[in-house]
């Protein structure tokens, strides 16, 4: 089903759009991008040591709510079109993403455990169903994936310890 929306707010290469059908808010591409381009930079406007439903993870206890504000509406997605990479401070596409196309990213690249875990409905054909952060993936899993810094280092903890 395709699902009518509408332009809430339009940025220079992003808009926020709302489902008309279930009001859910998503981020979408203003412009056509490259793989490994740079849609967004962005900023910790706030740290705080738990997660919550909008914040990403930087550290153990580090969990930053992003600025711009309008990247809150990046949801997830089992096959993500964009990456946040917390070292560099940058949201970058993973692949070539259409003008009108939404930016979805994998929740667990970025997050051991997250504040809340949730059925993922995103549709593809290996959606791995409960996204509960990479803490609960195998190794195999996770190597599908872009991981930030932070995860890599927690992976490799947790592999140092059973070793």
């Amino acid at each position: 089903m395709n699902d009518k929306r509408k332009i809430i707010n339009r940025y220079e290469a992003v808009s926020v759009e709302e489902s008309l059908r279930t009001g859910q808010r998503s981020l979408h591409a203003s412009k056509a991008f490259q793989k490994d381009e740079i849609i967004s930079s962005f900023a910790a406007a706030e740290e705080r040591s738990s997660p919550t439903s909008l914040t990403l993870q930087k550290d153990d206890n580090v969990h930053i709510v992003l600025s711009p504000s309008f990247l809150q509406y990046v949801n997830h997605s089992c096959s993500p079109s964009a990456f946040f990479d917390t070292t560099l401070m940058q949201f970058v596409a993973l692949k070539n993403i259409a003008e009108g196309e939404e930016l979805t990213f994998f929740y667990p690249s970025a997050e051991w455990e997250m504040a809340q875990a949730f059925d993922c409905r995103c549709g593809h054909h290996n959606c791995l169903g409960t996204i509960s952060g990479a803490a609960f993936l195998s190794t195999e899993v996770l190597q599908r994936y872009r991981l930030t810094d932070f995860i890599q280092r927690k992976l490799a903890e947790q592999k140092e310890k059973r070793a």
